[in-house]
């Protein structure tokens, strides 16, 4: 009996040590429950401005428990709307699972549906042995893939990213992040060029401007082509985000909110 004891503390200890090497980060940006919408839209001269769609950005009231830990889930649904549909129809939806202590996610879903293109992957995190096992549900093909310490799923890296203070960053100065799409793993650059007050549907918002890196190809040769306006408060909401194209811009506006886990002071009344 005692030596059943023995191995079961010692068990336990093993077990609990594991997970106690794990960081621990500082949130003071999101909260379960918060919910951000934007209207997706082209703007130009002629045009006017054109309502693509719509994307909403919600973290789930709930607390899964992966391997013990708590979570936040988020649920991202991007999606057209009216006459788009009739042309090219989409329908996106992202999950992810975000430990609460690290802000490193253990679980990713992709779901993509653009016009008949069809995505549709998970991504199970191993934050504790920096591995990641990556299956393409659609393609019938599985792979394990050795990460960095933390890494971040595209959704993931946006809310880790919140929790950075950028304010005590000089101008132009710069952070990464480290995240994983489909099987790869890439460091995203982010540069930041100072504060800006900007006009939205809500008023005058106050605002911390980046440029984000992304993936150059057949959609951006540029790898700095969108500039992205945060609010300057703790929440740090993205606000405004535009790109500009041969002619006109497409951007992406906050239209609706809740949730928040701080006051809107960068609200200009």
């Amino acid at each position: 009996m005692k030596t059943r004891i023995f191995f079961a503390m010692l068990f336990s200890l093993i077990y609990t040590a594991g997970f106690a090497q794990l960081r621990v980060e500082k949130n003071e940006a999101f909260k379960r429950g918060e919910f951000l919408k934007y209207k997706a839209y082209y703007d130009a001269v002629l045009t006017g401005e054109v309502i693509a769609g719509t994307c909403t950005f919600e973290i789930k009231d709930e607390n899964k428990k992966i391997k013990d830990r708590d979570t936040y889930h988020v649920e991202v649904v991007g999606k057209t709307k009216g006459a788009f549909n009739w042309f090219y129809k989409v329908y996106d939806r992202y999950d992810t699972y975000i430990d609460v202590q690290t802000l490193a996610p253990w679980l990713f879903m992709r779901r993509v549906n653009e016009g008949g293109y069809i995505i549709n992957q998970d991504i199970t995190f191993n934050q504790n042995k920096n591995l990641a096992y990556f299956v393409d549900n659609k393609k019938n093909r599985t792979s394990n893939i050795e990460t960095p310490e933390y890494v971040h799923d595209i959704l993931s890296a946006i809310y880790y990213a919140r929790t950075i203070d950028i304010s005590q960053l000089d101008v132009n100065g710069e952070f990464r992040v480290k995240f994983m799409l489909d099987d790869t793993i890439y460091s995203t650059k982010v540069i930041y060029q100072g504060k800006e007050t900007i006009k939205t549907s809500f008023g005058k918002v106050r605002c911390l401007k980046i440029k984000p890196q992304v993936l150059t190809g057949t959609v951006f040769k540029d790898p700095f082509p969108v500039t992205i306006w945060v609010t300057d408060d703790k929440n740090k909401i993205p606000i405004v985000g535009e790109s500009s194209i041969i002619v006109g811009k497409v951007k992406m506006e906050l239209i609706e909110y809740g949730g928040l886990r701080n006051p809107f002071t960068s609200l200009v009344k």
